[in-house]
């Protein structure tokens, strides 16, 4: 049996987690850092277009927001490097070279010196730092949930990313201890600290395995079943392995053409438009919810919205961030207890109230009531901790099918950068603008997310990704929602699976008038092997589940 680290089984898997929420500590850590920097004042003294001349700047404040916002746009460069480039890759090419390219941003920022345009440095380290993280959100989540079982996927996905929280946390109070340096230190350190976070992810992706499902698009089969082995802590003999091979790549056989962008936009029984559009929007409404409009600029909001001075603002901002890390920890557990549609209903109504009370709070515009605003953010990233802050990131990389797996992932996480962008660029300006109506713009668009989760989005908790493929298959097939389908299916096994994409396969081509060759083409492809062990992966089946 092939080892890695000395690992298999649920020790290697948990090594993979381990890896995986890294990457994630570091997207975590490199968004929140910046929410200290900008309003420092060694900071503003080394980069003065970043200062906030008044509350009605809104020069300096579109300055601050792009300043901020440039991140995302190398992010949104890096989804799309995963789109064209991430399926001839394989994922850990992709998340490794994310990692360097991490590194190379990092340093060009790091090195801006007065008088040689710094904020252009600056700017240009940002956007490459931005690019690599672009293609590590894009992958990593990908890779996590196809190296995962069925039932602890969720939890895992969700505890990768619920170290965004964890990774904000440290940042904003690193920021916060360094605020008070009389140094460009105060802001240098903070943005290198990230380069430990790129060094550990390299390392530890560098010596685990593979995705077994990309390997085996590439027909390396040889390999995948060793990593499956492996993962499963069994040999390459075993019963219940073999069959989980032959169902992935039965399901890589109903779509063996070459993949191109076009397939993205299938309507057929795969349903790959619906399913690329459903984990985009998740990715777009975790946005459009406000979470990055608190996030980032907690102390500018503080500062401006209720008044306070610097000091409060930063402790206040660090204490609601512990807050939102705390809260992003039970998303794991939930996940897999509650599920994927109570928590993105319960998380939009949360967010929704939260901001109600914020806006309503801030409009009588006096101290006292400025201070019950508080509450209604404190509640919001309680609420988005829990919920939306981890959902968008595994709910995309499970609902599509392998075929387009990578390019979904790469769109889904491309609509989070550019609609992250927007939210970001335009926070400083509608606060100096607007005042309370920002809250109460996120309140309405919270409020509009729920009836469209509702009809749209299927549950996932427990299937595996070959019995989601089945699930819209059978939707397609019988006229029904992919919601309705997902509710009524029972749970199945692999060899169930297998015998359920052969007869979805013999029901088309019976339809388009082909029963002969779809007789002759289940006969070629049946393995007796897989059917002859099907009693026995019955009773193994608490294993894989």
């Amino acid at each position: 049996m092939k080892q890695y680290l000395g690992f298999t089984g649920d020790k290697l898997i948990n090594c993979i987690l381990a890896a995986s929420t890294t990457g994630f500590l570091l997207f975590g850590y490199d968004q929140g850092v910046m929410s200290g920097i900008i309003g420092n004042k060694v900071f503003n003294a080394d980069f003065p277009a970043t200062k906030m001349a008044n509350n009605d700047d809104v020069y300096h404040s579109t300055i601050q927001g792009t300043v901020t916002a440039v991140y995302e746009v190398g992010c949104l460069i890096g989804a799309l490097f995963a789109l064209f480039f991430g399926d001839r890759l394989g994922r850990r090419k992709v998340i490794i070279l994310g990692g360097l390219i991490m590194m190379i941003g990092t340093l060009i920022m790091i090195t801006s010196m007065t008088g040689h345009l710094p904020l252009v440095q600056f700017i240009v380290g940002r956007v490459i730092c931005g690019v690599g993280n672009g293609m590590n959100t894009s992958t990593i989540p990908s890779w996590q949930a196809e190296t995962s079982k069925s039932h602890n996927r969720g939890a895992h996905v969700c505890f990768e990313a619920s170290m965004i929280a964890i990774g904000t946390v440290i940042a904003y109070w690193i920021d916060f201890g360094l605020d008070f340096v009389d140094s460009s230190v105060a802001w240098r350190f903070p943005i290198a600290f990230q380069i430990v976070f790129s060094v550990i992810l390299m390392g530890l992706v560098f010596v685990l395995p593979e995705s077994p499902r990309w390997l085996l698009t590439q027909h390396k089969e040889a390999e995948a079943l060793a990593v499956m082995a492996a993962l499963n802590g069994s040999t390459i003999e075993d019963p219940e392995t073999i069959a989980q091979k032959e169902a992935i790549y039965e399901s890589i056989r109903q779509n063996s053409q070459k993949v191109t962008n076009r397939e993205l936009l299938d309507r057929g029984r795969s349903k790959n438009l619906r399913r690329t559009l459903i984990g985009a929007s998740a990715q777009i409404f975790q946005q459009l919810g406000g979470c990055n409009a608190v996030i980032y600029y907690a102390p500018v909001l503080y500062e401006q919205s209720l008044g306070m001075t610097r000091l409060m603002s930063m402790i206040l901002s660090g204490v609601t961030i512990i807050v939102y890390a705390l809260f992003a920890l039970s998303s794991f557990w939930l996940v897999e207890k509650v599920g994927r549609r109570p928590l993105f209903l319960w998380g939009a109504v949360g967010q929704c109230v939260s901001m109600v009370i914020t806006f309503g709070c801030l409009i009588p515009d006096t101290k006292a009531t400025a201070n019950g605003a508080v509450l209604g953010l404190f509640m919001f990233l309680s609420f988005f901790g829990a919920t939306w802050l981890s959902l968008p990131w595994l709910y995309p990389a499970e609902l599509s099918p392998l075929k387009i797996r990578t390019k979904a992932n790469a769109i889904s996480t491309s609509s989070n950068w550019l609609f992250n962008f927007f939210v970001v660029q335009v926070t400083p300006v509608m606060v100096a603008s607007i005042h309370w109506g920002t809250y109460l713009f996120f309140a309405i668009l919270n409020g509009l997310f729920v009836p469209i989760v509702y009809f749209y989005y299927p549950e996932t908790k427990g299937r595996s990704l070959e019995e989601l493929d089945v699930i819209f298959a059978k939707s397609h097939v019988g006229g029904k929602a992919p919601v309705q389908v997902a509710k009524d299916e029972p749970f199945m096994e692999h060899h169930e699976i297998l015998e359920a994409i052969r007869q979805l396969e013999l029901d088309e081509k019976a339809e388009q008038g082909d029963l002969e060759n779809a007789h002759a083409d289940a006969a070629a492809t049946v393995d007796p092997e897989a059917t002859a062990q099907g009693s026995l992966m019955e009773k193994e089946s608490g294993a894989s589940r």
